[in-house]
């Protein structure tokens, strides 16, 4: 344990001067800090690598580094069952999971975050048969409020599995996230600019037959680029792309080139619709293979701050219309493109995703420029078509908006009530978009 200092999210949005860290090394340890914290009778969140662009993480009272208790803990290659450290980044997962020849199925394209905090707050790929990071959790262990650690899965304490699954860190500190796997595999990737009106024409057939399916609109311009990602048997895969290629077009251009066009149209926003019109243009097409995880994840350098919506797909084409109009009329540009990807159906209770097939929208900011026009219009369109915001990003709704989007919003809170009666584990955030306990 020690004092805490400032702490900043990945973004540098979010800053909070907790008057005490614990850095769990035992599961004993997270119970000594939750004791601890309740006999204070202070508050206690615990964080991760800090990738959210909410105050989720943010206290004033004691939080809970995990980075120290990573790792896997025990590894079934005959279930393809792993129980993994909630400290654990999803980088150095996929590397273990690797090197037992496992996988997941499914991932975001961000790697930074730890396994118990991009679980808690509903991270997601995109695949329209695949379900986010939460559908591939069988068990969780959590240290509750009053320090007792439990077990929970679809058939012990099934309403706490059920809650905890996207469980934003209100019902108790995840020390352990137990995974289902599969076979590691390769995938094909087909990455091409194509017109954005055919695109957008074609967004439903197009997803559906691909395993996994995704394009960015860069505003401002009349193209854009839809990544394919396909399973394939290694033998039929392309090859990967070579160290330089990979170097040139990830760190020179989708990072280094791609951060100096950002800063310029931070400088002068007048001659941003012009540099998102050449981000556009210059778009080159590429087809490579490579173990899964390595074509699912990219490093992200360029710093932005996001807000993403999970809409029906049914309405994806018309809230993409509206946002195609709404960007022409801001004050402030847009320097970042705008991602589009899809999920299926799951039960999870607080999934993005619960009960619908998904279509997601998220938008970005370059850090230091002005957003809250950008993100207020597309909050406001994506809300009126029954969008859910994502737990991790930034929006506008509150527990009452929020509550109604929710079939299971009430029985989350329930066992909320239960575990946590006296809101240790609660913050103003958490007030916010849960309701005070």
């Amino acid at each position: 344990m020690a004092r805490g200092g400032t702490w900043r999210n990945w973004s540098g949005t979010v800053t909070a001067a907790p008057s005490r860290v614990h850095r769990p090394r035992t599961v004993d340890d997270v119970v000594a800090a939750v004791r601890e914290a309740a006999a204070e009778g202070a508050r206690l969140r615990p964080r991760g690598s800090g990738h959210s662009f909410t105050p989720l993480a943010a206290t004033d009272g004691h939080a809970v580094d995990l980075g120290g208790f990573a790792g896997l803990e025990a590894v079934d290659t005959t279930t393809r069952r792993v129980r993994v450290r909630a400290g654990t980044t999803l980088r150095a997962l996929d590397r273990a999971l690797d090197a037992h020849g496992l996988a997941m199925a499914n991932l975001g394209d961000i790697d930074a975050q730890t396994i118990s905090g991009a679980v808690a707050t509903g991270t997601h790929g995109t695949g329209a048969r695949l379900g986010g990071l939460a559908t591939q959790v069988t068990a969780l262990d959590l240290v509750l409020a009053d320090g007792s650690p439990v077990h929970c899965s679809a058939a012990e304490e099934p309403d706490l599995f059920a809650a905890a699954r996207v469980g934003l860190g209100a019902l108790g500190v995840v020390t352990h996230v137990t995974l289902q796997c599969v076979p590691a595999f390769v995938l094909r990737a087909i990455e091409r600019p194509e017109p954005l009106d055919d695109v957008v024409a074609d967004v439903d057939r197009a997803a559906d037959e691909a395993d996994h399916y995704e394009f960015y609109w860069f505003p401002y311009g009349a193209r854009a680029l839809v990544k394919r990602n396909d399973r394939v048997a290694p033998d039929a895969a392309p090859p990967p792309l070579s160290p330089l290629r990979r170097f040139v077009e990830y760190d020179l251009v989708e990072n280094a080139a791609f951060g100096a066009l950002c800063r310029i149209g931070r400088a002068a926003p007048s001659v941003a619709p012009a540099l998102g019109r050449l981000a556009s243009s210059v778009l080159s097409p590429r087809e490579y293979g490579d173990r899964s995880h390595r074509v699912f994840t990219t490093r992200r350098r360029v710093r932005f701050v996001e807000s993403e919506w999970a809409l029906p797909r049914e309405r994806l084409g018309e809230v993409l219309a509206e946002l195609r109009a709404a960007v022409l009329r801001l004050e402030h540009p847009v320097l970042f493109p705008v991602e589009v990807r899809v999920a299926a159906a799951d039960d999870v209770w607080l999934s993005t995703a619960h009960g619908r097939d998904t279509a997601y929208v998220a938008v970005h900011q370059y850090v230091g420029a002005p957003r809250q026009e950008w993100f207020g219009a597309v909050g406001a369109i994506a809300a009126a078509a029954g969008g859910r915001p994502h737990w991790g990003k930034e929006h506008h709704l509150d527990a009452a908006a929020l509550r109604e989007r929710y079939p299971c919003f009430d029985a989350f809170r329930r066992v909320r009530r239960d575990v946590d009666p006296s809101g240790l584990f609660t913050n103003a955030h958490l007030d916010h978009v849960l309701g005070p306990v």
